[in-house]
């Protein structure tokens, strides 16, 4: 069901091209996404309902979605559901009100003063995936951090289904009335962040777009990026757990089993020193892999090239393997985890101990779950309140602070060959420039 991999005597040096991962081939769909995006681009809305009609089966009459429907699914959401969906925003609105910015200055010279200002984009369009999950759950990662940041105008757009005439999923609706939001589209895919990106008769433009999707999505975001704003080009969902003999294999097994549920791309890798361990859980991924609703999806998630039981000869090794790895969701089920995790550098987010499971993480942990993927937690943060910031510097230096400067911007303005700088400071004064 899992493959093994076996690291142990040495490691190569180069660990990432031996570990699993999901082939996601961005570039090959460029070619695909550029003539929609254009299409949207020239187009407009109509083009957006044309290729909603084309990939999803769905006609419109138009992209955006009534806001008495985004009231209509949250007075029909079920009691147990919503109380869920409410705790969650508590949760994210604690954690993500401490990542506020405070505008710093800092005294550089007497007279001189260098001011960080930190500024919400002014208006940000949030992708929330409808394929064969539905998530409400990324309305809450979406929609909290960009409120706690203070932007101005937000707006929320998910496929259109057809069992639901049309709309996003019910629950997503729900959620956006949950938050406040009711600029709601009824677009997925290349053609939703084109219409992000360039606007429609239908949605004004955003300066940034966020949120996971497909492959197309990805694609569409590098496309259009310097169009607009992105947060990254998400892939499939990552879990790498980092395990010793200390863990109980049923836990292992299940939040492996957990991350492989969302698509059959999704990669769940166990990195062990323990042999004894690594065959208890595969004997347990068998065991609850048939007791699953999505055992067909999971299987091929766990027997695909991504995921993986990766064999080490200590932790210490295997720090280095997660390490090179740069796992979306990292979780650490070690004697000591707090000290291992500790030495964690490379990771979107890492759960600590046998009571921090992933799926936390995704619900009701408080943390985001928008996180990198694809290795590229080793350069790049998931989304929060600072994915929605920009710092501005503020100069401001009197009389005396600039006279003070002015020898030296222009011996460093002749460095470069810029003599234009320097005399623009010496405009100011009686001074001549030495030569």
């Amino acid at each position: 069901m899992i493959s093994r991999i076996d690291l142990r005597g040495s490691l190569p040096g180069d660990l990432r091209s031996v570990l699993p991962r999901a082939e996601l081939d961005v570039e090959a769909a460029l070619d695909k996404v550029r003539p929609i995006c254009e299409d949207v681009r020239h187009r407009g809305s109509a083009a957006v309902r044309e290729h909603t009609r084309a990939f999803d089966g769905v006609e419109l009459e138009r992209t955006r979605v009534p806001v008495a429907e985004v009231h209509a699914a949250l007075a029909a959401l079920p009691a147990p559901v919503r109380d869920a969906l409410e705790e969650a925003i508590r949760r994210a609105r604690l954690v993500h009100r401490d990542q506020r910015r405070a505008d710093v200055t800092t005294q550089v010279v007497p007279g001189g003063t260098v001011t960080e200002r930190w500024i919400p984009v002014d208006r940000v369009g949030l992708y929330v995936p409808g394929g064969r999950a539905v998530y409400p759950s990324s309305v809450v990662m979406n929609v909290v951090p960009a409120q706690e940041a203070g932007v101005g105008s937000l707006a929320v757009t998910s496929p259109a289904q057809r069992e639901h005439g049309g709309l996003p999923h019910p629950a997503i609706l729900a959620a956006c009335a949950l938050l406040g939001v009711d600029e709601v589209y009824a677009a997925g895919g290349a053609q939703a962040v084109a219409m992000f990106a360039y606007g429609t008769d239908e949605c004004p433009r955003a300066d940034l777009v966020t949120g996971p999707g497909n492959v197309y999505v990805a694609a569409a975001k590098r496309l259009l990026k310097g169009v607009i704003g992105i947060d990254s080009e998400a892939g499939p969902t990552e879990i790498a757990i980092l395990a010793d003999d200390t863990a109980d294999p049923v836990h292992v097994a299940a939040d492996l089993i957990s991350q492989a549920e969302h698509d059959t791309l999704a990669a769940a890798v166990l990195v062990t020193d323990s042999p004894a361990l690594a065959s208890a859980v595969e004997a347990e991924l068998k065991a609850q892999v048939a007791r699953t609703r999505h055992r067909e999806r999971i299987t091929e998630a766990l027997a695909g090239r991504q995921s993986g039981i990766v064999l080490v000869d200590d932790t210490e090794a295997g720090l280095a393997v997660v390490n090179a790895y740069a796992a979306e969701h990292l979780e650490i089920q070690t004697a000591d985890a707090d000290a291992v995790a500790a030495r964690v550098r490379n990771a979107g987010a890492v759960f600590v101990g046998p009571h921090a499971p992933v799926s936390l993480g995704d619900y009701l942990a408080g943390s985001n779950h928008v996180l990198p993927t694809g290795g590229c937690a080793c350069h790049s943060s998931g989304l929060s309140v600072q994915s929605f910031l920009r710092g501005v510097h503020v100069v401001r230096y009197d009389e005396a602070a600039l006279a003070a400067a002015t020898a030296r911007v222009a011996v460093l303005s002749e460095a470069e060959d810029l003599p234009a700088h320097g005399a623009a400071l010496k405009a100011r004064f009686d001074w001549e420039i030495p030569t």
